[in-house]
């Protein structure tokens, strides 16, 4: 097969590792800077052109679209639909997740356990915010944010209050949510490929650190997670659409509650706490699926 990999930065461990699983079995593989590539809208004529060539004869695209470059990378990923090449995980999949607001509202639309959760667009309303959310301590984050960067934890209904006005008068979205205090500085990751749980790791942060990401020095240790954790990021990959997601999501006193199911999860970490070889499996699950023409959204998105 002939892949093409849309990454800014073909050395992260994460897009190594690919392209080493895909040459392992055989596959040619693109590794392709997203912000370079040009997009030629015409009617029945639909074209994408990198350094001065253009981009045709792929089997499938692998995404892994930063948070940074959301916006052009989905431009990117849907003119690659148009053209009838098949992609691990869909534009509008992954526009999805990265709506923090839309997936929230898309998991409680099934019923998935999630944190209390409040959002509000009048400064006026700040007191009510807190309220909802059941007081402080809480955490306050930015919709656009990713890895943990724009997520505060305010200790006090007073520091809540400061730390939401602030957002609001530089006129930047947040959603504020109920702090898991049982979770211990720990959350669970579920990495999903094709509707099955492949690996699982529970990640703790460094010390006086809340947030558990690895790269702010947080660790990382294999798990076994329960029937119902399994189910529940099963159901979130789905309802989200993706069918390669990173799932998050805290052990609270009642149940699993999703933080964040993450469309371009780095494999790094996993692989290194498990001993799994995600990277294989992934490429083993567009080797089984890849088909042109297969696109459901077709670009439309």
């Amino acid at each position: 097969m002939k892949l093409a990999m849309l990454a800014r930065n073909a050395k992260l461990y994460s897009h190594q590792r690919l392209v080493e699983a895909a040459e392992e079995r055989g596959h040619t593989i693109d590794v392709i800077n997203t912000l370079r590539v040009n997009i030629s809208i015409a009617s029945h004529r639909p074209a994408l052109y990198y350094q001065d060539e253009q981009l045709r004869g792929y089997d499938a695209v692998i995404p892994r679209i930063g948070a940074s470059i959301t916006f052009y990378g989905l431009a990117v990923v849907r003119q690659f639909e148009t053209m009838g090449v098949w992609c691990l995980n869909e534009s509008v999949a992954i526009g999805r997740s990265r709506d923090k607001l839309r997936s929230t509202q898309l998991l409680a639309g099934i019923g998935i356990g999630l944190p209390v959760t409040a959002f509000a667009h009048d400064p006026k309303e700040t007191e009510e915010v807190i309220e909802l959310v059941g007081g402080a301590p809480m955490v306050i984050k930015l919709l656009e944010g990713t890895q943990g960067i724009g997520v505060v934890l305010a200790e006090t209904n007073k520091s809540a209050k400061s730390i939401i006005e602030a957002f609001r008068g530089a006129n930047v979205n947040i959603l504020v949510q109920e702090f898991i205090k049982e979770a211990g500085g720990t959350d669970i990751r579920a990495l999903v490929i094709g509707g099955k749980v492949v690996a699982a790791m529970q990640r703790k942060g460094a010390e006086d650190d809340f947030r558990s990401n690895l790269h702010r020095g947080g660790s990382a240790k294999p798990i076994k997670i329960t029937a119902e954790e399994r189910s529940t990021a099963v159901r979130a990959a789905k309802r989200m659409g993706l069918n390669v997601c990173g799932v998050d999501f805290l052990r609270s006193n009642h149940g699993p509650v999703v933080m964040e199911v993450n469309s371009s999860p780095g494999i790094e970490g996993i692989e290194k706490a498990t001993g799994i070889d995600v990277a294989g499996k992934i490429i083993k699950f567009v080797e089984d699926n890849a088909k042109a023409g297969k696109t459901k959204t077709r670009g439309r998105g």
